[in-house]
């Protein structure tokens, strides 16, 4: 029997999720980096910059791209790897993973893919030196479960990242919150016709485990040596966790 979770405000069976998660997806990837542009006003683009540099690649290194989007993680790695080097690019969404395969495509990046649900990677144990995650791991069901299966495909000495929504300084919450719940349900309507998707990222990004929690979620996983970086106030909130 099927517990409950949540999708956004809203409490719903967790055999649900995935699907509804998908709708969202399916729905907002022809705008999607338009999108992520006017919300953030840019600056994910600084967010992605330093998790790429926290990530620190070297050449000939096997990278997992977990829920990439339209690729701005993936592409950035495979240039860091090298030809010697391995970069994948999943998603578990059709949409998305097809967005992000063109785009690379036309930037004369052809990386291996794969679509597939995070809490079950097709991948063997101890392959990847990096796994990352940017801006997905709030919308995974189990997400104990998928950090789980991050650790297992790692190297010992591997890395994970996780590149979140998190808490913001409660200084400017209100103001937060106005812009999440008004500004970015208009955004949406105004440039991708599509206001409902747009409300439930907001409220995803409530519902999701803070700093601490999440921190304590990946040490729960198995993951040692787990640190986290406040980036633009806490609106983001980039971790790091080793595989011992």
């Amino acid at each position: 029997m099927n517990g409950k979770t949540h999708f956004g405000y809203e409490q719903i069976d967790e055999g649900e999720k995935a699907r509804k998660v998908a709708g969202v997806f399916d729905s907002v990837a022809p705008k999607y980096d338009l999108m992520n542009d006017l919300m953030s006003a840019g600056m994910h683009r600084a967010w992605k910059a330093f998790t790429i540099a926290i990530a620190a690649i070297r050449t000939g290194e096997r990278v997992l791209d977990v829920a990439s989007g339209s690729g701005d993680l993936a592409s950035a790695f495979a240039r860091r790897v090298g030809p010697e080097g391995e970069v994948w690019l999943t998603d578990i969404n059709g949409a998305m993973l097809a967005r992000g395969r063109d785009r690379l495509l036309d930037e004369g990046c052809a990386l291996p893919l794969a679509q597939c649900d995070a809490e079950h990677l097709p991948f063997r144990a101890d392959y990847f030196d990096c796994v990352s995650v940017a801006f997905g791991l709030r919308n995974m069901t189990h997400k104990e479960a998928a950090l789980a299966e991050m650790r297992r495909v790692l190297k010992p000495g591997g890395r994970l990242l996780v590149l979140e929504f998190s808490r913001i300084w409660q200084p400017l919450s209100r103001a937060y919150d106005w812009y999440s719940f008004k500004v970015l349900p208009w955004l949406g309507s105004k440039i991708a016709g599509d206001a409902a998707s747009y409300r439930y990222l907001a409220e995803s990004i409530r519902v999701h485990p803070d700093q601490e929690q999440l921190k304590s979620l990946m040490e729960h996983a198995g993951l040692a040596r787990v640190e986290y970086f406040n980036l633009s106030a806490g609106v983001v909130a980039l971790h790091r966790g080793h595989k011992v």
